[in-house]
């Protein structure tokens, strides 16, 4: 027997209306429904909506989680495809987090630059209008 919507949702750990998107989207093929109207999904979907989150949960975008899920059938033949896509995920992991630290330091010397300045001006504020001065300075640091 088919699960309804809600209980689908509830086993998952996700919201109805996740599931309405995950359809939307193509994640999840859409489910029969009941004479009475209501969506009835086999209880494989459980475990389908719980694999999207986990690797939703580990950056994979919604095209890459179509992508992993159509290796998932074929895993002796899909192992290079999903290390591809995992070396990716990390590839740009690595470069979110050196961008990370960049806007770290510059929000440091900013904060630096309005510890030390004594004039009404607030150097935050005058950086973020794109005062060059200010930008000049925490460059050359």
């Amino acid at each position: 027997m088919g699960l309804r919507s809600g209980e689908v949702a509830r086993q998952a750990g996700v919201n109805v209306e996740t599931l309405r998107f995950y359809e939307r989207v193509g994640i999840l093929p859409p489910p029969p429904r009941r004479p009475s109207g209501y969506r009835e999904y086999p209880p494989e979907t459980v475990d389908l909506v719980r694999f999207v989150k986990r690797a939703q949960e580990l950056g994979f975008s919604l095209r890459e989680i179509r992508e992993l899920l159509a290796l998932r059938d074929a895993p002796q033949a899909a192992a290079p495809a999903v290390r591809r896509l995992v070396k990716q995920k990390l590839e740009e992991i690595d470069r979110k987090i050196r961008d990370l630290r960049a806007m770290q330091q510059a929000l440091n010397e900013l904060l630096c630059a309005c510890r030390t300045k004594r004039s009404a001006a607030c150097p935050i504020i005058q950086s973020l209008n794109g005062d060059p001065t200010l930008a000049k300075r925490s460059r050359r640091k």
